[in-house]
This record gives structure tokens, sequence and C-alpha cells, in this order.
């Protein structure tokens, strides 16, 4: 019987470079894409310089650029630009992250392409949107943290505004884009054309604040860095114990009152009037969080988080990342971290794929390609260009 794959039937021509953007082809190539990266002759995604490095190519490079084929084409050129639209015809998405008006310039923006298959999905992401008076401006990770608000809000109250540890910005703007790619597909199954998805980081940044946008709303007051407690529930929060951090989660009321009965062994503190209601407990969090860690200071972290799980209340370790792999659960049952043999790095691990479709696990088939790797497999396989126009294209830099 033959195992089929969610995305098997899609075609996708990735333009993409960095994070962003070659995470949403990663993304859709794990679920059965046939994801053709396509790289400037010669140079290749810029990423490809980034550390960590193994023999020469970068790790960076390989997690985000899997179950891929590569091709390198150079689209300034007429040549390069006849070719690419042979491409297009075959393809179902198209997804890059160009400044905007770059495609465009190029001859190969999306009125254009639309003619030659306008059953196409057209992606681009950018840092402020292909439209609105902000979107000339370059983005980066950094810019969308800044201006979507996320930084104004992360730190410990009084500190610097902070940058998210990861790159959060480009993260989301690549999960929003593979979200777009898949309604427009469905989309296109109802309408029988593609269409544009214009995804930007700072627009995608600024949906994840959640509820500190409707608090502003309703106070019209701006949320402050509160470091690891929440603006909306407490006790909600990381807490000291005797070797380290722990973090507990007490989400309602009723959590609330066991980690005061059954916990802190002390009953007084439900109906305590600094404590009695949610919103006190935010305001008074400090106080109830003094009252926690002088409970936890007994215990390890391990045994601490126990007896917190026991009594059924939410809470867990703050692991660092040897601790997330070498994780029973996380690395090893849930695949988040999948072994991979590449032709030059060798043996490696990748980040496994967040989304569990039971029936048709998405799962990484192949290394992310050395540059130009598959050139001759798509030109002559796919095009059926001959040997000789072939080796015409690579003489020209054309390839």
């Amino acid at each position: 019987m033959t195992q089929h794959t969610a995305l098997e039937n899609i075609t996708v021509l990735d333009l993409t470079r960095v994070l962003a953007g070659p995470l949403c082809g990663a993304m859709l190539g794990d679920m059965g894409a046939n994801v053709i990266k396509i790289e400037i002759p010669n140079h290749g995604d810029d990423s490809r310089n980034y550390d960590p490095h193994i023999n020469g190519e970068s790790l960076y490079y390989a997690n985000l650029n899997r179950n891929k084929i590569g091709i390198t084409l150079n689209l300034k050129s007429e040549k390069g630009k006849e070719i690419f639209k042979e491409l297009v015809k075959k393809a179902d998405v198209l997804i890059e992250n160009y400044r905007p008006g770059v495609m465009e310039r190029l001859g190969l923006g999306y009125d254009e392409l639309n003619k030659i298959n306008d059953r196409l999905i057209y992606a681009s992401l950018t840092g402020f949107g292909s439209y609105g008076p902000l979107s000339d401006r370059p983005g980066y990770d950094i810019i969308s943290q800044a201006m979507g608000g996320l930084m104004s809000i992360t730190g410990q109250p009084g500190s610097p505004p902070t940058r998210a540890g990861n790159a959060m910005g480009d993260v989301l703007g690549g999960l929003n884009m593979t979200i777009g790619v898949l309604a427009a597909l469905n989309a296109r199954t109802i309408t029988g054309k593609g269409q544009r998805v214009d995804i930007s980081l700072v627009d995608c940044v600024v949906a994840s604040l959640e509820q500190a946008i409707q608090r502003y709303f309703v106070s019209g007051k701006v949320p402050e860095r509160r470091g690891n407690s929440y603006e909306a529930i407490a006790p909600y929060d990381s807490y000291m114990a005797k070797d380290g951090y722990l973090v507990i989660g007490c989400g309602n009321q009723r959590l609330f009152e066991v980690l005061c009965r059954d916990i802190l062994r002390d009953p007084s503190l439900i109906a305590d009037e600094r404590f009695s209601t949610v919103p006190l407990r935010v305001k008074n969090n400090k106080i109830f969080k003094e009252i926690i860690e002088e409970w936890a200071k007994d215990y390890t972290v391990e045994e601490a988080v126990e007896i917190v799980l026991e009594a059924g209340i939410p809470a867990a370790p703050i692991y660092d990342i040897k601790d997330i792999v070498e994780n029973e659960h996380i690395a090893n049952v849930r695949e988040m971290f999948i072994d991979v043999d590449h032709p030059v790095i060798g043996k490696v691990k990748l980040n496994g794929n967040p989304v569990k479709l039971m029936d048709m696990m998405p799962s990484i088939r192949k290394p992310s390609p050395t540059l130009g790797q598959h050139n001759r497999d798509v030109y002559i396989g796919k095009l059926g260009l001959s040997e000789e126009e072939y080796n015409s294209l690579l003489k020209d830099g054309i390839i």
C-alpha cells in the first residue's frame, strides 16, 4: 500500500532566503510538497554563510532547507526569466521574501505570472507587507519585534526592552506564510484560481500580542514589562527553588484554591482580601510570589514540580537546550529532533515538525541541497532541455 503525504500533489517554487521564508518552504516540504529551492548561481542563500558549519556546510541553512531540491538560476538574465516562467507553468505555489517591488522590476510579479498560470498561489513575505505607507522599509526579525510591540513587553520590570531569545518575528512570519499558502490552496479548489498571499513580519508579531492589545483598548494604559508573570492571571510565574527555577500556572480559581490548601497548607490565603479575585492576585503578584518561594526553598526544582503536578496544578522546570534535547518525550517520542544524512555534513540532527498529521505524518525525507545540486534533474529531467542547452546555461552563468 502506497504511503501518501498531505501535499504530495503540490509543487512549490521557493525563492526565499535566510529564515522566515525558508521555514515556510521546509514546513510545506515536511508535509510532502515538491519544493524547488531557487538560488543565485555561485552565491546561494545568504544563510549558507551562517554558523555553525560542519565541513564547510551551514547547519543554519541545512535545518531550514530540508526536504527541498536545489537549483541555481539567474533571474536578472532574460534567459533565466524565460526558464523561470517555464517552471511557473508547472508550479502550484511560489514563495518569495524580496523587498516589495523587486519581483515586479524583474518582470516576474504576480500580475505577470498570473497570465502564465492563473492557478498559481503567489506568497510574499516582507517586513511591512506589500502595501501601506511603510511597505518600502526593509524588515528583519529585530525590526518586527521592535515595531510589532514584542520587545516593549519582554524583559524584567524596569529593564530595557528585550528581544525574544530566538528570531520569533521570523518564525511567526514563516508559520503564518504557511497557513496563508494552505488556505489559498483550499480556496483554489473552490474557485479554480490562485491568488496572492501577503505576509508582514510586523503584522505577525502584532497579532501574537493577544490580550496586551485588548487591555490597552479597555484601559488606555500601555502594558509594561512584567518579567515572567502574566497580566491576565496569577499566580502564573517563575519561582526560585533550592537549586533553580520552576514555573507554576494557576489558570483558574479552583487551581488557586488547591495551591493554597494542598501545597502551601494555608487555606486562609483563599479568602485573603489581597488574593481573593484574579485582578487582586495580579495586582499583588509580587507578594504571593514571595509566599510560594518561601515554600519552594526547601525543595529542589524536580521535587517541587512533582509535588505541584501531583496536586493537579500545571508546573514545569525551566529547561535549557541540553535539557530539551535529552528529554525522552520531546526529543524522541514526539520526534522533535531527527537524524538526517547530509552528503557533505554527514549525520546531522535537524528540528522535527510540530504538526502531527496522524495519518500522513510530516517527515524529513531528504537533506538540504548543496548549491545547484539538482540542476541537471530539473532542467533536463523536468523541463526537457538537451545536454547542449544545459551546458550552454552553465557556460553563460544562467544557472
